[in-house]
Parts: C-alpha cells; sequence; structure tokens
C-alpha cells in the first residue's frame, strides 16, 4: 500500500537517488520541501537548473566553475609554480578552508582503480602532464591516503620526477583511508606543512 500520493511518492524516490541520502532522509526532505514557501522551492528548484546548466569544468585545473578560468586559476595573487593535485573539488575546497596555501590546483576527478577499472586514462592526468610544460617548480599531491590515492600517487611521482619538477606528497597526518573532505582544517593544514619529497 502506498502511504503517499504519487507526487510525494516520486519526490522521495528522486531524493533518495542523492548520494549519502537513504529512504529516511528522503522522506524528511521531501515534506521539508513541501512545506517551505513557494517562492523558497522556485529558488531551489532554479538554483540546480542553473547550476546543472552553467557549471563546468576550469580550463585550467578542472575544477567545477560558471566561468571559463575559475576564480583561483585567475587570481593574481596565487603562485602558479605550486600546483596541489587532488581527486575531486570537494577536496579542493577542504584545502581552501585552510585559508594557507597559495598555490594553484589541478583535480583528477578521481583516482586510478585497477579493481573499479579505472586507469590514467580515465582522470585528468593528461592534462596535468600538459600544465607542468609551464613554469612549475613543485608538484604536491594531495590525493587521498587509500589504496587508489596511493596509486595515482606513485604513478604521478614516476611520471614527473624525470622532468626535475620537485615532487612531494601531504604527510601522514590524514588517517589512511581517510577522505580529505571529512578532515578539519588543522589536520589538512599540518599535512600540508609535513609533506615530503618523493
Amino acid at each position: 500500500m502506498d502511504l503517499y500520493s504519487e507526487q510525494v511518492n516520486r519526490l522521495v524516490e528522486q531524493l533518495g537517488r542523492l548520494p549519502g541520502i537513504g529512504n529516511k532522509s528522503a522522506q524528511r526532505l521531501a515534506y521539508h520541501i513541501i512545506n517551505m514557501p513557494e517562492d523558497q522551492v522556485k529558488a531551489l528548484s532554479g538554483a540546480i537548473i542553473s547550476a546543472k546548466e552553467n557549471v563546468r569544468y576550469c580550463q585550467e585545473c578542472y575544477t567545477l566553475t560558471d566561468r571559463e578560468i575559475c576564480p583561483i586559476c585567475s587570481s593574481k595573487t596565487r603562485d602558479k609554480s605550486t600546483i596541489m593535485v587532488v581527486e575531486t573539488p570537494r577536496d579542493l575546497a577542504a584545502y581552501e578552508k585552510t585559508g594557507k596555501y597559495d598555490g594553484v590546483y589541478h583535480v583528477l576527478h578521481g583516482a586510478i582503480s585497477p579493481k573499479l577499472g579505472i586507469g590514467q586514462d580515465d582522470i585528468k592526468l593528461k592534462e596535468l602532464i600538459v600544465r607542468l610544460r609551464g613554469d612549475v617548480k613543485e608538484l604536491i599531491i594531495a590525493t587521498n591516503s587509500g589504496v587508489e590515492g596511493e596509486i595515482t600517487a606513485m604513478y604521478i611521482s614516476k611520471l614527473v620526477k624525470p622532468t626535475g619538477i620537485k615532487v612531494t606528497r601531504i604527510a601522514s597526518g590524514i588517517p589512511v583511508g581517510g577522505d580529505l573532505e571529512y578532515i578539519d582544517e588543522v589536520t589538512l593544514l599540518r599535512a600540508l606543512e609535513g609533506r615530503t619529497d618523493m
């Protein structure tokens, strides 16, 4: 027996497709949305549609942006000779929260995972190699500390070291298997400051 009308069931079903949202959370969100003032619902749906239509990858670092070049890459105050490699835009956001890193980033959009069939051609590695032809002095590898992140870090290190660019890895203040987006700013800052040569 259906507990809700078709419209409510459809909303719960769609919300339940979001990552980390189970059936109960989807129901709570659906109730909340239904009880919101109409102008707020329109603003929410408009923001979702606008983001989907206008957000794309930065042409330099591949983070998400609504411009061709993101605000970090276009900033005149950022040190473009230092590039931090991260797996996702969420990892980039986690480091930005520290307020202490003044270089630029490169977002891979994943990590090498033979188990999942993700190879070096499935992430933004070619684009990174192209960027390294510029005036880059240091590449900081800040992939997650799980198996896939370590495989990716080692692969990048082996590719880049022969170019003479300094390659460092963030320090292990981050627990093995921990995702950067869930680590507090102080731990991230200590990991950045304690990076080591690879």
